[in-house]
């Protein structure tokens, strides 16, 4: 039997070696895209010893799980309104808002969150991260289209909520990938988006009544 690696022995000034290269992982990925990502990437962001991050992390989907998990609870920041005074479909446009611009603003994180092949799938951590951020978006689904939530969801409802999902997922991958600055006469997503999105939301999701 081997003997358990011994840790690396690192003078880091942070004190939070781990914390530390969650961060390195997270700049990379904004970057450069998981194709530039490697553990050794990360160590040398980080500055400690290439032995670093397979020590705390195992592995490399060890370490972009952590990031993803990031990305859920930073999402969840994004789409959580408390005490909005509209109704749902104005609080779903919101939301659906707050999921794009959270994907402009974390490009990297956003891109592994929703790549299951980089993670560990059987961190459940990562997993209640996923329902608390994307909870928010389906209770207002449900109640805009009086369709009860549940732990197991009638398929109307599942049904709602992944058209609404697919909607804001679109629109987030369409202005990353620069494919709507043409129609906005702009030169980076994020001014297509100040350009474009309350319009393109609006046609989402209409007021009642109106088309």
């Amino acid at each position: 039997m081997k003997p358990a690696p011994k840790a690396p022995r690192e003078n880091y000034h942070h004190g939070d070696l781990r914390g530390a290269l969650i961060r390195a992982a997270d700049a990379i990925l904004a970057e450069s895209g998981v194709e530039g990502f490697t553990l050794r990437a990360a160590a040398r962001r980080a500055g400690v010893s290439p032995a670093a991050p397979a020590y705390h992390f195992s592995s490399v989907r060890g370490l972009l799980t952590e990031v993803a998990i990031l990305g859920y609870e930073e999402l969840q920041r994004h789409i959580e309104i408390d005490g909005f005074a509209g109704d749902d479909t104005a609080l779903l446009r919101r939301q659906a808002a707050g999921y794009i611009r959270f994907a402009l603003t974390y490009p990297g994180r956003f891109r592994v969150m929703f790549r299951p092949d980089l993670h560990l799938v059987e961190d459940e951590r990562l997993h209640q991260a996923a329902y608390a951020a994307m909870g928010q978006l389906a209770a207002t689904v449900c109640r805009r289209a009086q369709l009860p939530l549940s732990p197991r969801p009638e398929p109307r409802a599942v049904a709602a909520v992944l058209a609404a999902w697919s909607q804001a997922h679109g629109i987030a991958q369409l202005l990353l990938d620069g494919k709507l600055n043409g129609f906005a006469g702009a030169t980076t997503p994020q001014e297509a988006a100040d350009r474009l999105l309350d319009d393109v939301l609006a046609e989402a999701w209409p007021e009642r009544g109106h088309k």
